[in-house]
């Protein structure tokens, strides 16, 4: 793999979720929306956890690398109908009378209708809570590509049709070289790649590159948003829980919530690809009754974390040492102090969350 000169990396506040799949429609209608063979695919997509996520299982399927990245995995490949969902259409022509005239039906209806057994979606399990009342929880996980720095999609390809760009560690599909093998489906434990049956290659997310470089030299963050650029889905986010940088700008809110804030932690970092996502755990109600945070602790340690050698205790207390940092920013602000790592979460501008 070649040297990368700089690296892309994204920060989610999970905090300010919403859960609207504004970022997923945004990414959806941008990019794959209405193309063959890839009706099925959400390159950007926002699930429940706890719960299954998409595909159906993806943290149980394998893939990635043993033994912090000296060995691929062996991997199952998710079925598109069975896994991801295949896609329905709605009756809107019916619904929404933009002619005029009358409508001919009153509700939206799935066509195929979703009713078998095995049937699934990418949000299929959508506000799904667990645990007993009134202690039940659940949080939204959004996730794209990581343009990992060790991506096992690379290192699987016979082709070497997946490649990371040397300008900024975006990885990409050459379709000119891809033959469709899959090698690359099955090594991404993250499963954000994806076979298109009617084209018989492997298709991504691109983290939008065609807008991120569209940025020239001494344009300002309005200006370039206001030719519309910039990674869609961080552009529409509602919540504004999304920060773009490169990994090598010390003056980003990118490095500063990963790496002096050190709030941000990689999604199944024991996978072994170094993902370049990163997200801040969710805090949550105190348990009634009890003592501790409605969502476990030891619940977001199985997610979130460092690096690959981290032990679970060790991710345990990271998670605790995140909440504390946290808390103790908040609490400082509302004794009427002042908080970097405050006014970084608060985003106030979009200057704040975009910096590539």
């Amino acid at each position: 793999m070649a040297a990368i000169n700089s690296q892309v990396r994204m920060v989610f506040d999970l905090n300010k979720c919403l859960g609207c799949q504004t970022c997923t429609s945004a990414c959806k209608s941008m990019w794959t929306d209405g193309n063959q063979g890839q009706m099925y695919m959400f390159w950007n997509n926002v699930e429940n956890q706890p719960g299954r996520g998409y595909p159906k299982n993806w943290q149980t399927l394998g893939g990635g690398f043993d033994a912090c990245g000296n060995q691929l995995r062996a991997s199952g490949l998710p079925s598109i109908n069975q896994d991801y969902g295949a896609p329905w259409e709605y009756n809107f022509e019916q619904v929404l009378m933009t002619e005029g005239g009358s409508a001919r039906a009153g509700l939206l209806v799935p066509s195929p209708t979703p009713a078998a057994p095995n049937d699934y979606a990418s949000n299929w399990e959508e506000d799904v809570g667990t645990g007993t009342y009134p202690n039940s929880y659940y949080f939204y996980l959004p996730r794209i590509c990581n343009h990992c720095s060790q991506p096992a999609c690379v290192a699987a390809c016979p082709r070497r049709a997946v490649y990371k760009r040397e300008e900024d560690g975006i990885v990409l599909v050459d379709p000119t070289r891809c033959r469709g093998y899959r090698h690359c489906v099955r090594a991404c434990p993250y499963k954000k790649i994806y076979y298109n049956p009617l084209e018989k290659i492997s298709q991504k997310c691109i983290f939008c590159y065609p807008r991120v470089e569209a940025q020239q030299p001494g344009e300002t963050t309005q200006q370039f948003l206001a030719r519309q650029g910039g990674n869609f889905c961080v552009t529409q986010c509602v919540g504004r829980i999304r920060y773009t940088g490169y990994a090598e700008d010390l003056t980003s809110s990118v490095y500063k919530l990963v790496e002096v804030w050190r709030v941000a932690l990689r999604l199944h970092p024991e996978f072994g690809t170094e993902p370049n996502t990163f997200y801040i755990p969710p805090l949550s109600p105190p348990v009634q009754g009890g003592t501790g945070q409605r969502i476990p602790v030891d619940l977001l340690a199985n997610l979130f974390g460092d690096h690959c050698a981290q032990t679970h205790a060790q991710r345990v207390a990271r998670i605790q040492e995140v909440f504390s940092i946290l808390e103790g920013e908040r609490a400082r602000v509302a004794g009427g102090g002042t908080s970097e790592l405050i006014t970084i979460l608060t985003a106030y501008a979009e200057d704040d969350r975009i910096q590539t």
